[in-house]
C-alpha cells in the first residue's frame, strides 16, 4: 500500500548527544516528511512486520516493521527479504562468486545455503527498521 498523505513531524536542528549530555536547543528548524525520509521509491516500496528472533544481532526484533525497496539491486551484506522454497525470510545476504548464503544474526540459527535445487528469489532490500521503544 502506498501512503499518499504526507506525514510530517517537527525536526530539531540540534542533534542529540549519545555520549556526554549537551545543552538543550528548543529551535525547530523544519518539519521532517516521513514519507520522503523512509520511502525513496514509492511504487516499489512496501512494509512488513517481523516475526521471530533470527535477526536480533542486526537490531531487528520480533514485531518490528521493515521498510523494503524492491527496486534496489542486492549487494553483499545487504539485509533482504527473500523467498526460499515458498517461505519468506529476512536475512543478511552473503553473495560471493555466484553463491548465495542467507545469514541469520542470531547464533541460535544456522545459515541457509541457497543452490539450484532451491526455488529462490530476493524479494527486496531492507532500507529501514522501525521498532517501538515504548
Amino acid at each position: 500500500m502506498i501512503i499518499s498523505d504526507d506525514i510530517t513531524i517537527p525536526f530539531f536542528e540540534s542533534s542529540v548527544a549519545a555520549g556526554i549530555p549537551a545543552l538543550a536547543d528548543d529551535h525547530v528548524a523544519m518539519r521532517l516528511n516521513l514519507n520522503q525520509h523512509l520511502v525513496k521509491n514509492p511504487t516499489t516500496t512496501f512494509s512488513v512486520r517481523v516475526k521471530g528472533d533470527s535477526m536480533m544481532g542486526a537490531t531487528i526484533y520480533d514485531g518490528d516493521l521493515l521498510i523494503v525497496d524492491r527496486s534496489l539491486d542486492p549487494k553483499d551484506s545487504d539485509i533482504a527479504i527473500c523467498i526460499v522454497d515458498g517461505e519468506f525470510t529476512v536475512k543478511r545476504l552473503q553473495l560471493q562468486n555466484g553463491a548465495v548464503l542467507l545469514l541469520p544474526e542470531n547464533p541460535n540459527y544456522l545459515p541457509i545455503a541457497v543452490d539450484e535445487s532451491n526455488d529462490f528469489q530476493i524479494w527486496g532490500i531492507v532500507t529501514h527498521v522501525i521498532h517501538q521503544s515504548r
